[in-house]
């Protein structure tokens, strides 16, 4: 019994080891760099491609649209412990294999997470997290691939929000204002982010308007 007992021990730990196994991939596509550190021995084959394909169409584009000086090398963590969805840290993008085993369709939180490489605020940009966010989102909104697949859209209006929300309903926020107001806001936002030049006072340069009387104009009528 002792050695049956010592040999499923020895069969978990052989399983506990292949599941946290470090596999890395690096790719290089058209000047950019991509390290791919997979913990998850069990993740599907065609969604790792995907997933490194994603990259190569979202990245350079957002790269060229808000921040041509954005990092060049980025690194993808799969990550079998981590309990969020997904983060991102000087140029590293965290993301967690259980979220991508239940949702494989949602494939445009690598969008949102390579934006926030690509906005490089730093730890004092001047401008608060909400919209930090609300503009990651707003990216996904624009530049996603796979949104429809995967149901995610803008969070329809409702009249208990704030645009302080942040992510989607903020993003819809900035979705009215680009369509209905001042279009290129988001990208002048996001270069006075990374200038740390953002003022509370940047949304009436930018429109004409304080940002609690677009948030009013929003709310009366927030057809996007």
């Amino acid at each position: 019994m002792k050695k049956l007992s010592l040999l499923c021990t020895l069969f978990v730990l052989l399983l506990i080891n292949a599941s946290n196994a470090q596999q890395t991939d690096v790719y290089n596509k058209n000047g950019y760099k991509l390290t791919f550190i997979n913990y998850d021995s069990t993740l599907d084959t065609a969604l790792h491609t995907t997933m490194v394909n994603t990259f190569y169409k979202v990245y350079p584009v957002l790269v060229n649209a808000y921040n041509p000086e954005s990092m060049k090398e980025v690194v993808f963590v799969i990550d079998t412990t981590y309990k969020g969805v997904a983060e991102t840290g000087r140029g590293r993008v965290r993301i967690s294999s259980h979220w991508m085993h239940q949702h494989p369709e949602d494939i445009d939180v690598i969008t949102h997470e390579v934006m926030h490489i690509v906005q490089g605020y730093g730890g004092r940009s001047g401008g608060p997290g909400w919209l930090t966010e609300g503009i990651a989102d707003y990216a996904r909104y624009k530049y996603g691939i796979n949104n429809d697949a995967a149901h995610w859209s803008l969070t329809p209006f409702k009249s208990t929000q704030s645009y302080t929300n942040s992510y989607r309903i903020t993003a819809r926020f900035l979705a009215w204002i680009e369509n209905k107001v001042k279009p290129g806001v988001v990208k002048d936002f996001d270069g006075q982010l990374r200038a740390h030049a953002f003022t509370v006072d940047s949304w009436k340069t930018a429109t004409g308007k304080t940002l609690d009387e677009l948030w009013a104009d929003y709310s009366a009528n927030p057809v996007i």
